[in-house]
């Protein structure tokens, strides 16, 4: 309860700080290549969503936004989204919920990265994403049609399914914990590669996956750990497997890419603020406020 009041006054208090984001000029189709934008949105979420996307769009050439509704949007939210993002097509995440995989957590949301992949290059942002600058390791994954995922670590990389397994804490509860530690019991690991990052954004080649990849890997991590593999945090490990297994695909460069505890400014271009970090020092607002401001000025112009 207590978490919950507090959460409300810090989003008061973003969204107070941040309200010229609805004087800055929509999201439009900047270029006729198939380049997607897809997130899993809330109501709570909407000005956040605003704020990412215009700032990514900024620097990164689109011609489609997807926007897959939890369930809490309103009305006015959809009024508001379509206003701003001229070329955002809205679906209910329930389209795309899968017997065979999980439920809620974000599932239906990787889950429509599959149904769109054949027709985009797709790229997971989280409403609580920033982008302050040049995104050039993005906008080279996008020519070359290959993956990339933000990472967790200095200088990280793909690794094979075998080694997480070796390093990961036996004794650690978490979902995604205890799944990479018995990845080496899933018959086929040894062909497997895996990354611990992050699924709030990560980049899906046109045509590089397809859904029953998910459906197989899913179901044998069920096999191994029950209905833990339901909780919250087993669809970050799936997003992560996909990419990790594509065809090729890199983690983006830490911290330039980082989370919020993890920035080095005025390095980082790119910015993932997680729960733990996200309202501390109002540094969100402060960032958000600058970049917004950008915005106004080129809409003035």
């Amino acid at each position: 309860m207590f978490y919950n009041l507090k959460d409300k006054i810090n989003r008061y208090r973003f969204f107070k700080a941040c309200k010229q984001i609805f004087i800055t000029a929509p999201v439009t189709a900047t270029t006729n290549e198939p380049v997607a934008v897809l997130t899993q949105l809330q109501h709570k979420d909407v000005i956040l969503f605003l704020i990412a996307i215009k700032t990514f769009a900024k620097q990164i050439s689109l011609s489609k936004v997807f926007i897959i509704n939890d369930g809490s949007l309103t009305n006015d939210d959809f009024i508001l989204l379509r206003k701003h993002i001229s070329i955002a097509d809205f679906y209910d995440a329930k389209q795309f919920s899968d017997p065979l995989c999980p439920t809620g957590g974000c599932w239906e949301r990787l889950l429509a990265i599959a149904s769109f992949i054949d027709q985009f290059f797709i790229i997971q942002l989280d409403s609580d994403t920033l982008t302050l600058s040049a995104l050039d390791e993005v906008n080279d994954h996008i020519k070359t049609n290959t993956g990339f995922v933000i990472g967790t670590w200095d200088k990280q990389k793909i690794e094979p399914m075998n080694v997480t397994a070796e390093r990961a804490q036996k004794n650690d509860t978490h979902v995604q914990m205890l799944a990479e530690a018995h990845f080496s019991k899933l018959e086929g690991s040894e062909n497997l590669k895996y990354v611990r990052g992050c699924a709030g954004f990560s980049g899906f080649p046109k045509n590089s996956f397809n859904k029953q990849f998910i459906i197989d890997f899913s179901t044998k991590m069920e096999n191994q750990i029950g209905s833990k593999w339901h909780e919250w945090g087993s669809e970050q490990v799936m997003s992560n497997v996909v990419v990790a297994n594509l065809d090729k695909a890199d983690v983006l460069p830490h911290p330039k890419y980082s989370d919020c505890n993890n920035m080095k400014l005025p390095g980082t271009c790119f910015i993932h603020f997680i729960g733990d970090c996200r309202f501390k020092r109002s540094i969100y607002a402060k960032l958000a406020q600058n970049e917004i401001g950008k915005l106004t000025s080129q809409t003035s112009k």
